[in-house]
């Protein structure tokens, strides 16, 4: 264990984000299959497979909500778990693990109750119809009942991601995704069970992959240990990990808000099919993101451990290598989506009017994506450093600044006024990415030389 630990500060960078970065795109890759196989057997249902597909797509921002606040959890404390590990504090470093782990519990009672008493009131503000209104209670009244393992299953595994362990969180996502698509035809078609067979595949494969994340972090190989003695929310150690884990927070929540607004207006513009397309693009947009945050989640252990270490070096030489990993694919998938968009839209739907509706939706919604490579290297290294307020700042700026106040804006600014819904994104984007930059280009400048200085003082 001691010698997994070490090389986060001596071996070589570029291998060693190879090392812990190809299992950690391949489990995102997979957890991408994850998140959309629902969609895709939905899709694909006899009969009302269109009209099931837009009422679960509908439940996505509830989803997302569940998912911000295991990732609020996670993305704060592990950095900091590592940068503990960083300092040669192992102790403090478990505090934080067995911390997060009961805010994570008591996270997880409370929105399970919320959504069993309030799923239909939150499904038509998030832009359910009469027509899918039913469709979506289905899947959220189940998928309700197993928010704890989704909590927990998202939350834990940064953990051993945190540790090195690329490998074993790998294994995790497997795991679960390979449940997932066993159970999905068998509980849908087979049992005839629709979209409440895919909500009840999803939390049983959630509830597997969690019971495989806790035997590890109580096992023998885990170098932080899940201990009940550590158990107690410490608010020194924890609360700066909730602070630290605000950005992404705001960043996966904000998608729900984003999403009302979305659905809203594109169901005043375009109606369903607008609505059913804004599913299939969010699921584009997930299985273009999620290698990329692969990659960054992969070089976060290198820059937080290094970063506790004060070497200051290794960090910059991490953020390099992350964003050019970063521009690369984000490059490759944008030229792949506006060459064959109707091929990624064909995934999710056999209907050849969504499918037309939704390829031309996709090139204008994902038309800048070849540079959002630069937000996520630019954000990741904000939190893997420690540095709470600038990660909350890019993720207030880019959702709610700029993107909300365009979904309403672009519409009354093109004769399209569907398409001018989808062009918010794009327009969005580009300011965005170039206010990180800008904004992490001095930040980064001067906690380097902070770190410089604490090293020269040593």
């Amino acid at each position: 264990m001691r010698d997994n630990k070490e090389m986060l500060g001596t071996a070589p960078i570029g291998k060693l984000l190879f090392k812990l970065a190809i299992p950690t795109v391949v489990a995102q890759l997979i957890n991408m299959l994850y998140n959309i196989v629902d969609r895709i057997y939905i899709g694909h249902m006899p009969g009302d497979g269109s009209l099931a597909l837009t009422g679960v797509g509908v439940c996505m921002p509830i989803i997302m909500i569940v998912s911000a606040f295991a990732s609020m959890i996670s993305s704060g404390g592990a950095p900091k778990a590592s940068i503990y590990m960083g300092k040669g504090d192992n102790e403090s470093a478990e505090k934080i693990l067995g911390g997060c782990f009961t805010l994570q519990l008591i996270i997880s009672a409370v929105l399970s109750a919320a959504l069993l008493i309030w799923n239909e009131d939150l499904l038509l503000l998030f832009g359910a119809s009469e027509n899918t209104i039913g469709y979506a209670t289905d899947y959220m009244n189940i998928y309700a009942i197993g928010t704890v393992f989704v909590q927990l299953t998202l939350g834990m595994g940064a953990f051993i991601t945190a540790q090195g362990f690329t490998k074993v969180s790998m294994v995790t996502v497997l795991i679960g995704a390979i449940s997932n698509i066993i159970l999905d035809p068998i509980f849908i078609f087979g049992f005839h069970m629709g979209v409440k067979g895919a909500a009840l595949a999803t939390i049983l494969s959630q509830a597997i992959s969690c019971v495989w994340v806790l035997i590890f972090l109580r096992g023998k190989k885990s170098y932080l240990k899940l201990q009940t003695k550590n158990m107690k929310v410490d608010g020194k150690l924890v609360f700066p990990c909730v602070a630290l884990g605000l950005s992404t927070f705001i960043m996966q929540g904000s998608e729900s808000v984003i999403s009302v607004c979305f659905n809203s207006s594109l169901l005043k513009y375009g109606g369903d099919i607008a609505v059913g397309a804004m599913t299939i693009l969010t699921s584009v947009m997930q299985f273009a993101m999620l290698p990329m945050q692969g990659i960054a989640q992969g070089a976060q252990p290198i820059s937080s451990y290094n970063y506790g270490a004060k070497n200051a070096d290794r960090v910059k030489k991490t953020f390099r290598l992350l964003l050019t990993s970063c521009l690369v694919y984000s490059f490759v998938i944008w030229g792949a989506i506006m060459l064959f968009p109707k091929g990624f839209a064909g995934i999710f739907t056999p209907d050849g009017e969504m499918i037309d509706f939704t390829a031309k939706a996709l090139r204008i919604y994902c038309g800048v994506m070849c540079i959002f490579g630069i937000q996520i290297a630019c954000q990741m290294t904000f939190v893997s450093t420690g540095n709470a307020p600038c990660s909350i700042i890019v993720a207030i700026v880019r959702k709610f600044v700029l993107l909300l106040p365009l979904i309403y804006l672009m519409p009354n600014l093109v004769s399209d006024k569907t398409m001018g819904v989808y062009m918010a994104e794009p327009v969005a984007d580009i300011i965005a990415v170039t206010f990180t930059a800008v904004l992490f280009a001095v930040q980064f400048r001067k906690s380097m030389k902070q770190l410089n200085a604490k090293e020269t003082r040593k």
